[in-house]
């Protein structure tokens, strides 16, 4: 453990010392996961399915506030739909309208879960993202998520009935819009995800806010329990077809990842909890403090060398002393 500690508070001086440099570069791989992974699950539009135009939008990104790759994806997102069809276009640009000013009004700090949530619904782990959510979020993250399933899922049923409007050429306008967005809502596992993530936020949230030990990990333990449940019932109820087997998988990794996540976010020492009283002109307080895990910083031995000439003689002492005493 003590092992794990000094790597994290280095990699945390690290990022401290030089984050005006690796904040770019963070933002520059997160672009090129979302806009590669676009390109490779769509690629309808060749003109934008280039390596140097991903290369020259993820750069714009890495110079822009986070918000903008979530433009910038949305952008080539549409661009890909108009090549497969105008229909289809239309349909994502007013949903991507719609969810934006969901997205802004009520979480526009959750960029990461905006961009992320919909490559991990691609990837088929997206459980682990609303436990996550929860620990370090809030309960408007929910607000994210849901917008990022419809995203992922809006795209797959397109994807699925793409050779059903290539067909569909010489068929009135209404016919395919009609299509697209039957398509859209008849998606069960786009409806099961969002309800479940949803309330597993919450539950998260709610859960790791009580002033009890240890209320973290019984988080993390609840949440991947509420949603796995949640998401069982869900599908027998509305005969959704969710893998069982990606079920069990995807909340043993949701655990893992909080896990990791409460040891990056909030590792603490209940054992050296203390019970605080103080005053002040209108109030008592009464406040239990729980010292954080740290690695005690390594005191430094400096040597001092004093040189005198006693007799004609050179005489050197050695003194060892702590930095604190030099002070």
């Amino acid at each position: 453990m003590s092992t794990l500690l000094e790597i994290k508070q280095y990699v945390n001086n690290f990022f401290n010392k030089f984050e005006a440099y690796i904040r770019p570069v963070l933002k520059l791989i997160l672009a090129l996961v979302a806009l590669i992974t676009i390109n490779s699950k769509l690629g309808y539009m060749q003109k934008i399915d280039n390596s140097a135009i991903v290369l020259i939008a993820a750069l714009m990104c890495s110079f822009m506030p986070l918000n903008f790759i979530v433009v910038v994806s949305a952008l080539f997102i549409v661009l890909h739909m108009y090549a497969l069809s105008l229909e289809c276009a239309m349909v994502i640009l007013v949903l991507f309208i719609v969810l934006f000013l969901l997205y802004f009004r009520f979480a526009p700090k959750d960029t990461i879960a905006v961009v992320l949530t919909p490559i991990c619904c691609m990837m088929g782990i997206p459980y682990i993202l609303p436990i996550i959510l929860g620990l370090v979020g809030g309960p408007y993250s929910a607000v994210s998520l849901a917008c990022g399933i419809i995203v992922a899922y809006s795209l797959k049923s397109i994807n699925a009935s793409a050779a059903s409007l290539g067909a569909m050429e010489t068929e009135d306008m209404a016919t395919r819009f009609r299509l697209v967005i039957d398509g859209i809502l008849d998606s069960k596992v786009m409806i099961v995800l969002i309800i479940a993530f949803a309330i597993t936020v919450f539950v998260v949230y709610i859960i790791r806010r009580l002033p009890i030990d240890y209320s973290w990990p019984i988080a993390v333990a609840a949440g991947a329990i509420v949603d796995a449940v949640i998401v069982l019932i869900c599908d027998l109820s509305m005969d959704a077809d969710i893998s069982v087997a990606g079920i069990i998988f995807g909340t043993l990794l949701a655990v893992v990842a909080g896990f990791i996540t409460q040891f990056l976010r909030f590792n603490v020492d209940y054992n050296r909890a203390e019970k605080v009283q103080f005053e002040d002109d209108e109030y008592y307080y009464y406040v239990r403090a729980i010292p954080k895990v740290t690695v005690p910083a390594q005191k430094k031995r400096v040597k001092k060398i004093n040189s005198s000439t006693v007799n004609n003689h050179r005489v050197i002492s050695h003194d060892d002393y702590d930095d604190d005493d030099e002070e």
